[in-house]
């Protein structure tokens, strides 16, 4: 063994207790450091050691170099994207994920199939599944569309008597995949599928709305020749606005089409009270995107993807090889994503789900709401600003009141950045930006602090 990779081992304990020290320190000054540091002039890269000097070293090295550089994307007023944090059973879970290093897609390894589908289960009891549905943990929300959308791919085959599986995407012919508002990766996915961005069809939303019409998509799958696929979305990323999901499986009746939901994060609307009525009908759905990193506070990188029909994702996925474990009713982890390699992820679920339980979650999705709802009537009140939705649920989409112009909004983004991150945006036509409320975190005062540094930034730019 290499002469520094032993005297690691033999030190192993005191360098994880370094490290969680390193940890704990970057956590506790969460709430001080800039949510996104100012950008200095990117260092050269240094060369590779030839003679390492441990990870002692390494550590030290990191703490100077990289991580002053980090942004607080953990912490409580990192409002971009839709980004959560890392709850404290969630960063156990994920650093024994580590610290156990499984390879959970075969039955031949251990326990670690049993653990994913044990959470899965809870989390399609979270979100009101029923048992006709069974999941399986992907990297994101991306890879859970592509997912649900290969597996939409195959259907469309049994109904055109082919196998894209076996016969390629071009067996298939012209492909019409119907949505209101999708999400940029419902595009990526289509071109990394072989159906082609130009497969998708943008149709009509209702007056103010990004929820579809189902009036016009109604007529868009009577216009469209042979079965379709319809992308249905349950918490839009701009105005976290819901489409009608009863109503579209209703169309069903007439019309010949795999339901995909988009509820990358609005399938945790079903876990409050005031809001489970946004997730209704989210059950018939032939497939369902949820992605976890986001508002169940686990690290990244994780999303579950649910589907009606393992049948055919089984079809698409299936790996043979002597040493995978076999097909069968009950099939491996390996034939169900397109990863053969996939580490542990549902540990930190589990353990979150496990520390805190449906009311724990509740809690953090129904304090977000209040949160998002209160910056929402913070900027409404000052004339600085303008609100371009109403904030249906964890997302205020807003813009200046006195031209909104990309260059003046990114000056104000980057002006209140030390405290509170937002993402840009574009709204029917006009340039906004966003802050989306998902970190365990989160509390009444970090949405006062944002607020307060928003109205400064906006008087000093104006």
């Amino acid at each position: 063994m290499d002469r520094t990779l032993a005297a690691d081992l033999a030190r192993l304990p005191d360098l994880l207790d370094a490290t969680r020290r390193a940890a704990a320190e970057a956590l506790a000054t969460l709430d001080e450091r800039a949510v996104v540091p100012a950008a200095p002039k990117p260092a050269d890269p240094e060369p590779l050691p030839e003679q390492g000097d441990g990870t002692e070293t390494a550590l030290a090295a990191f703490r100077a170099r990289w991580e002053p550089r980090l942004s607080a994307s953990a912490g409580p007023r990192y409002l971009g994207f839709v980004t959560g944090g890392a709850t404290p059973a969630a960063l156990a879970g994920d650093w024994l994920t580590a610290a156990h290093d499984q390879n959970s897609n075969s039955s031949m390894d251990g326990a670690g199939q049993d653990l994913e589908r044990e959470t899965v289960g809870w989390l399609r009891e979270l979100f009101g599944l029923s048992d006709a549905h069974t999941g399986t943990f992907v990297s994101g929300a991306t890879m859970s569309n592509t997912t649900g959308l290969a597996i939409a791919r195959e259907w469309l085959g049994t109904r055109l008597g082919v196998s894209p599986a076996e016969d390629g995407a071009a067996a298939l012919g012209p492909v019409r995949v119907l949505s209101g508002a999708p999400h940029s990766s419902i595009a990526k996915a289509l071109s990394f599928l072989g159906l082609g961005r130009s497969s998708l069809v943008h149709v009509p939303t209702l007056p103010g709305r990004e929820a579809v019409d189902p009036a016009a998509l109604d007529r868009a799958l009577a216009d469209t020749p042979g079965p379709a696929v319809v992308v249905a979305n349950a918490g839009t990323v701009n105005t976290v606005d819901f489409d009608d999901l009863p109503a579209i499986a209703a169309l069903r009746a007439r019309h010949d089409f795999w339901l995909h939901t988009d509820a990358a994060f609005g399938a945790f609307a079903a876990l409050s009270p005031e809001h489970a009525h946004l997730t209704e009908g989210l059950d018939a759905s032939d497939s369902v995107c949820v992605d976890l990193h986001k508002w169940l506070n686990v690290p990244y990188d994780s999303a579950v993807q649910f589907t009606r029909r393992r049948d055919l994702q089984a079809r698409v996925f299936q790996n043979a090889a002597a040493y995978l474990g076999p097909l069968g009713e009950h099939p491996d982890l390996v034939h169900l994503t397109p990863e053969n390699s996939h580490r542990l992820r549902a540990l930190a679920a589990w353990f979150t789900l496990r520390a805190y339980g449906r009311q724990g979650h509740r809690e953090i999705v129904e304090r977000n709401i209040a949160g998002a709802r209160a910056l929402g009537a913070a900027l409404a009140e000052d004339p600085a600003f303008t609100l371009l939705a109403p904030v249906r649920l964890n997302v205020v989409c807003f813009t200046l009141a006195d031209a909104p112009d990309p260059a003046r909004l990114t000056a104000l983004r980057e002006a209140v950045s030390a405290e509170v991150f937002v993402t840009p945006t574009v709204h029917e036509g006009t340039a906004g930006l966003r802050a989306a409320f998902s970190n365990w975190r989160t509390t009444q005062a970090d949405v006062r602090r944002a607020a307060r540094a928003l109205r400064t930034a906006a008087r000093e730019i104006a």
